[in-house]
C-alpha cells in the first residue's frame, strides 16, 4: 500500500491475511479475500486523476479521482465509468487473455476454476492463475496516473455513461501485453506441475513451454528471464495537453505564459504596496532624515583629495567589484539605488569617503 499511502488500510489487509489460518474451506477462504478486497479498493477511491488545465472545463467531475471500484451501471467493475476504472479493465482483459493464451499452451483448460465458482462463458482458471499479476496490473495503473494528467481525448463516455477508452490509447496500453504474458508464464508453469505431477515425482521437469527455464537452467543461465521494458506514460503539459520531451510538467509556450502572468500579478502587488499610506509614510520619514543630513553636511569637513574627478576616476570604477548589497548596508539606503551607485550614478558627497573605503582605495593626505 506504499503507492497509495494508506497505512491503515495495509495493516488492515494484514490482519485479513492472518485470518486465512483459520479458514478451513473454499466459502471462508472467499469470504476473507472478499472483505481485504473491500479495504484494498477503499485505498483507491480518493487516488486524484490528472488532466491539463485547459481540459479541465470539459472533464467531469466524478473523472477527477479513482471513485469506487463497482459500477453504478452494472454494480460490478463492469462498465468503468470513470477513466481510471476503465484503463484497469482494459489492462485486466489483456492479463486474462494472456493468461487463458498460457493455460491453452500448457494443456489446461482455462475454464475449470478452483477459487473462482464455474460460470458460463467465463474462464474462472484464468482468473485464478492471474490473480498474482494483479499487483503488477496495479502498480502499473498507479504509477501511469500519478506521473502526470491524462488527455481528455483519450477518453469518451457513451449516453448511459460508460467511460471507454479512444482506439489510439487502447492500442498505447496494449504494447504491455508481452510483459503480463512474461509474468503470467512462471505462475501458470508452475501450477500445471502441481497439478499434473505426483508430490513424491516432484524432481521431475515438466516441459516449460513458456518461460523455456529447463533450457536456461541446463545453460546455466537465470531460469526467469530479464523483465521486458514496459511502455511508459506520454508525458504531457498540465496545462495545455501537449506532449512534452523531457521531464518538465509544462511546455515551453505555457511555461513563459504562466512565469508573464505571475511576473505582472507581482509587479500589481508591489505597486499596489509602494502606493499604500505605510509605504508613503516610511518615504517620506526616509526622504526628511537624507534631507537633515545633506544640510549638516559642510564641504569642509570633505578630504581636500576627494574630489569629484577623483571619485569618478578611482571610486567608481572600483565599485563595480563590491556587491550592491554591501553598499546598500555601508550608506543606508535602497538596493536599487545602491545598483544605481554601480554603475554610475553619483551619489551625495557625504557617501564618497565610505565608498573609497568600499572600493578599496587608500585615502592620500
Amino acid at each position: 500500500m506504499h503507492d497509495l499511502a494508506n497505512d491503515a488500510v495495509a495493516h488492515t489487509i494484514r490482519d485479513f491475511r492472518l485470518d486465512l489460518a483459520e479458514a478451513f474451506s473454499i466459502d471462508s477462504i472467499r469470504h476473507v479475500e472478499s472483505q481485504a478486497a473491500k479495504a484494498y479498493w477503499s485505498a483507491w477511491r480518493n487516488l486524484p486523476i490528472m488532466f491539463p488545465h485547459r481540459d479541465l472545463q470539459r472533464v467531469p467531475d466524478h473523472w477527477r479521482t479513482f471513485g469506487s471500484r463497482i459500477s453504478a451501471l452494472t454494480g460490478s467493475p463492469r462498465l468503468a465509468t470513470n477513466p481510471g476504472n476503465a484503463i484497469l479493465n482494459y489492462l485486466y482483459a489483456l492479463l486474462e487473455a494472456e493468461t487463458r493464451l498460457s493455460a491453452a499452451t500448457l494443456g489446461l483448460d482455462p475454464g475449470i476454476g478452483v477459487m473462482h465458482v464455474d460460470v458460463p462463458y467465463r474462464d474462472s482458471l484464468a482468473l485464478d492463475l492471474m490473480e498474482v499479476v494483479r499487483p503488477d496490473v496495479d502498480a502499473f495503473v498507479i504509477d501511469w496516473i500519478k506521473r502526470g494528467p491524462l488527455s481528455r481525448s483519450h477518453f469518451f463516455e457513451q449516453s448511459n455513461g460508460n467511460c471507454r477508452l479512444m482506439a489510439s490509447f487502447a492500442a498505447t496500453l496494449s504494447q504491455t501485453t508481452s510483459k503480463w504474458a512474461q509474468l503470467i508464464a512462471p505462475v501458470a508453469e508452475w501450477f500445471a506441475r502441481e497439478i499434473s505431477t505426483p508430490k513424491k515425482e516432484r524432481s521431475f521437469q515438466l516441459s516449460a513451454r513458456l518461460t523455456q527455464r529447463n533450457k536456461r537452467v541446463a545453460k546455466g543461465s537465470n531460469p526467469i528471464p530479464k523483465p521486458k521494458p514496459v511502455v511508459k506514460p506520454t508525458n504531457l503539459c498540465r496545462n495545455c495537453g501537449k506532449e512534452i520531451i523531457g521531464d518538465s510538467v509544462r511546455c515551453k509556450s505555457c511555461s513563459t505564459e504562466i512565469m508573464t502572468e505571475q511576473r505582472d500579478a507581482a509587479g500589481r502587488i508591489a505597486r499596489t504596496a509602494a502606493l499604500s499610506p505605510e509605504a508613503q509614510q516610511k518615504r517620506a520619514a526616509t526622504q526628511q532624515i537624507n534631507a537633515l543630513a545633506q544640510h549638516a553636511w559642510k564641504p569642509s569637513d570633505q578630504p581636500s583629495w576627494l574630489t569629484a574627478e577623483f571619485y569618478s576616476g578611482r571610486i567608481q570604477p572600483g565599485l563595480l567589484s563590491v556587491r550592491g548589497s554591501l553598499i546598500a548596508r555601508a550608506l543606508k539606503v535602497s538596493n536599487s539605488y545602491a545598483r544605481d551607485i554601480r554603475k554610475g550614478h553619483q551619489p551625495h558627497p557625504r557617501h564618497w569617503a565610505t565608498l573609497a573605503k568600499l572600493a578599496g582605495k587608500i585615502e592620500v593626505n
